[in-house]
């Protein structure tokens, strides 16, 4: 007999994630990186880039892509720079009081 497993949204598993106290902390810890990472991605997503187009503007590979979105590595501001620049878009960093 063949199982059958069901698709659950990302957004359901990751609220039932929250409710676990070891998930929670963790996420809240990375939360910054995963702002940033989504952030780059959205800005790919409005340039209506493939992450090769990207990279082929920055003069880079798409690996390098891959792994500024994935939220792994810290950019530079130097490549923020060249990813706003690739994407039509402004660089805006801020500080902001800490909750």
């Amino acid at each position: 007999m063949t199982k059958v497993r069901k698709n659950i949204p990302v957004s359901e598993r990751h609220a039932a994630d929250m409710r676990r106290p070891g998930y929670a902390a963790a996420y809240k810890t990375l939360e910054g990186e995963f702002a940033l990472a989504t952030a780059l991605i959205s800005a790919r997503a409005r340039a209506n880039l493939t992450q090769e187009q990207l990279a082929a503007r920055m003069g880079t590979t798409q690996t390098v892509i891959a792994r500024l979105e994935s939220g792994r590595v810290k950019p530079s501001t130097r490549t923020l720079e060249r990813l706003a620049q690739a994407t039509g878009s402004r660089l805006k960093i801020s500080f902001e009081p800490a909750v």
